[in-house]
């Protein structure tokens, strides 16, 4: 079995100010300074970029962003491209979330772009897939996971696919203070590890991380990560806190609350 590095990721979604963020990053540098053990990671809003990164030199925390956009430079006002993710620092970028999917219409084949560009451009995609309370209470879950996953890889390289992301987000656990179960989240996880051997290979497949993501808190956190599948955590809410932030990152290096 491949050991694999466990990785906590923040989102923040639309918030933070630039002053907001930096009092955030500097009270985080602090908490969890001595975890070496795992990877940690902040995904600011895009002005908040520069300065998170400038205030996160000499730590232990990487820098994410939240979305780019497919093309390297271009008149596509209002877009983000790969290229200035990385001269920011960036290290990571979120790709597909459900409320890119939801509010911006973004498609599986945006999403395969977007991946595309951001390995071409050395950027580690943490590629989100997730179903509906409709669709899971219809029982098609397993139907759009493997249609997400096998559309978000399609035509990509294996060479580096291993250093892919993929966070598992239901919809329904979203924001909603509803979370899967440990085994409920478990199962999926296996479903798109299966589903990544078919599309690369099973060594590619066994070293791919994969995140829970939906109400990830201090209290459920080691529900999942206990779970043999799952190697970390997409961090909404409680990421925009230090200390419960904090707390989720102590759980996944073994810590007590």
């Amino acid at each position: 079995m491949v050991a694999r590095r466990r990785i906590i990721a923040g989102n923040w979604k639309m918030y933070k100010t630039v002053p907001e963020a930096l009092a955030l990053v500097e009270e985080l540098k602090g908490l969890v300074a001595e975890m070496r053990d795992i990877d940690i990671l902040v995904c600011p809003p895009f002005t908040a970029l520069y300065p998170v990164k400038e205030a996160l030199r000499g730590s232990n925390i990487e820098l994410g962003a939240q979305n780019l956009f497919w093309e390297e430079e271009g008149a596509f006002t209002g877009e983000v491209s790969p290229t200035m993710l990385k001269s920011l620092g960036c290290s990571y970028v979120i790709i597909g979330h459900s409320e890119r999917r939801k509010y911006f219409g973004e498609t599986d084949k945006d999403v395969n772009r977007k991946i595309k560009s951001a390995m071409v451009n050395g950027l580690i995609p943490i590629v989100c897939v997730g179903e509906s309370i409709e669709e899971r209470e219809a029982g098609k879950t397993e139907e759009l996971i493997r249609r997400q996953v096998v559309g978000a890889m399609e035509g990509v390289k294996t060479t580096g696919a291993a250093d892919i992301v993929v966070a598992y987000e239901p919809i329904w656990a979203i924001g909603t203070g509803r979370a899967a179960t440990g085994e409920d989240a478990n199962k999926v996880a296996r479903l798109i590890r299966q589903t990544l051997a078919e599309v690369f290979n099973e060594r590619i497949a066994q070293e791919i991380r994969i995140q829970y993501g939906g109400s990830v808190k201090p209290q459920n956190v080691a529900e999942f990560l206990e779970q043999p599948e799952i190697d970390g955590a997409l961090v909404g809410g409680a990421s925009l806190d230090a200390e419960t932030f904090y707390k989720i990152c102590q759980g996944a290096a073994g810590g007590v609350e």
